[in-house]
């Protein structure tokens, strides 16, 4: 049957417009992380990260001096100061004496509050309160007004959170556990991959069909059991039983079946002639291996290896229970946990965390993604 002229081409213009979607999706979350970061706690409250490169305007509430720090010039007596701090960058642009009214009157403005009491509060923040008899109380009196805040943008955030925060200690935790436990389930699954692909042995079959089962088991249901498997292993040997060797183990545990069942796949759809070929020079198959099955297999590692990076590095649950909760230990998603908890107001400090998070598994997806899709798809269509 002949294919349709257009239907071509409106498939793969709905493949772009879907990328586009995910692609925008995915950037414009990223980008108000990134902003936000960037961005003082007091703008963040005002306004929304998309206005970020434009003048917010938010209602505040003052107190202004009280009466004992009052002057008298001229029979009235003046109270004077500024409402915002010095260099505060603000534009004051309209003032209240009522939560109802908080900007009745514009800036620069004499408003008279009654018994010839008089109130003018200029742009600047700075205002004089006039009364022709002394003011009493220690308490001053309440103002409401508009502030505008021109767009600007401070590293400050990332000063604090990888300096004071313990932030750079927990990062590098991360990497600790990270790379690790990325490395470790490559070697053991290319392993495992070929001598299931290219070797035959009894049991092969029942082996494969086991690895293809394990891949369905949720985390959960395994980890305390294999928690207490390795305390007990611990024990006996007499070793501290949260370390960093355990988490590694835990993560190459649960990481392998997909590992394995991924190379598999991949590795038994490489050709046939070539195997052959180097088994009749006499190789042997560690060389077959080493010198062809590697260098072919790099596309699909790349991709189980973005994979096994992002999983670990953005674990919470194997951490907390496979590692200790102190500053030596905890990982970068514990530590962003605490911060929630703590710093559920501070939003700035969220936000650049968040972003520090997301720049290591970044740089390593964009660093391998042109292996991604094409390791992904040999693995998909092709068996053994």
């Amino acid at each position: 049957m002949a294919r349709a002229p257009g239907k071509s081409f409106l498939g793969r213009f709905g493949v772009h417009l879907a990328v586009a979607a995910f692609v925008i999706l995915w950037t414009i979350p990223t980008l108000g992380i990134l902003v936000s970061s960037l961005r003082e706690k007091d703008q963040i409250v005002a306004s929304g990260w998309w206005t970020a490169l434009t003048t917010s305007t938010h209602m505040e509430a003052g107190r202004l001096a009280s009466g004992s720090d009052q002057t008298e010039k001229d029979g009235r007596f003046l109270i004077t100061g500024n409402l915002f701090g010095a260099g505060d960058g603000r534009t004051l642009t309209a003032f209240g004496i009522r939560a109802q009214a908080p900007a009745e009157f514009p800036a620069g403005t004499v408003a008279d509050l009654g018994k010839g009491t008089t109130l003018q509060v200029n742009d600047d923040g700075s205002y004089v309160m006039s009364s022709p008899v002394a003011f009493e109380g220690d308490r001053g009196r309440r103002v409401y007004y508009a502030a505008s805040i021109p767009p600007s943008f401070t590293a400050g955030n990332y000063k604090t959170v990888l300096f004071s925060e313990g932030i750079g200690r927990s990062f590098i935790n991360s990497l600790t556990v990270t790379i690790p436990a990325t490395v470790i389930p490559i070697l053991i699954a290319t392993f495992a991959a070929y001598a299931l692909a290219w070797m035959r042995f009894p049991g092969r079959a029942l082996l494969i069909a086991t690895i293809i089962g394990l891949l369905v088991v949720p985390l959960q249901m395994s980890l305390i059991p294999l928690l207490k498997m390795y305390n007990g292993v611990s024990a006996f040997f007499g070793v501290p039983a949260k370390t960093y060797l355990g988490i590694w183990l835990a993560h190459t545990g649960f990481g392998l079946p997909f590992a394995i069942y991924l190379l598999r796949s991949y590795i038994a759809g490489l050709p046939r002639e070539i195997m052959e070929s180097a088994r009749i020079d006499g190789a042997s198959d560690f060389e077959i291996f080493v010198k062809i099955v590697l260098p072919l297999s790099f596309p699909v590692l790349a991709s189980f290896a973005i994979f096994q990076f992002l999983w670990v590095w953005n674990d919470l649950l194997v951490a907390m229970v496979f590692l200790r909760t102190d500053a030596d230990q905890m990982v970068l998603t514990a530590r962003l946990n605490n911060l929630l908890g703590s710093r559920g107001g501070n939003w700035e400090i969220l936000t650049t965390s968040a972003f520090v998070t997301i720049l290591v598994p970044l740089a390593v997806f964009f660093s391998l993604q042109r292996y991604f899709v094409r390791g992904l798809l040999a693995g998909s269509v092709k068996g053994g």
